[in-house]
């Protein structure tokens, strides 16, 4: 089983910045992607970013100049560093793990979610 921690969160103004974090734990071998989704009311949950073994990134259209994603592979931590947010941005943010376990299995684990308001 992997555990995912999320922190970070909130409300913020229309362009303002926000930084979520995320760290796995428990039993895997290795991990292969972290990421992060997420889901506005009324809206299908979407990719937001994702960082893959080796360093290579994937980002939404929407965010793509305004967040960053990094990752700590020794502490085996995502963090989205999210800037010039829009009210748009709203919605719960879930991280996202591709964990292999001792199986061999590649499996796919989430977070809790945290909130995100872009208001003034």
């Amino acid at each position: 089983q992997v555990q995912l921690v999320e922190s970070g969160g909130g409300l913020v103004q229309p362009g303002g910045s926000l930084r979520l974090s995320c760290a796995a734990s428990g039993s895997f071998c290795s991990i292969n992607a972290m990421g992060w989704y997420r889901q506005a009311p009324g809206n299908q949950r979407e990719v937001v970013a994702r960082i893959f073994s080796g360093g290579i990134t994937d980002y939404a259209d929407s965010v793509k100049g305004r967040f960053t994603i990094s990752r700590d592979n020794a502490k085996n931590t995502v963090s989205l560093q999210m800037n010039s947010l829009e009210p748009e941005d709203t919605a719960v943010y879930q991280c996202y793990t591709a964990a292999r376990l001792s199986s061999g299995t590649i499996y796919n684990y989430w977070g809790q979610g945290t909130q995100v308001t872009v208001s003034s």
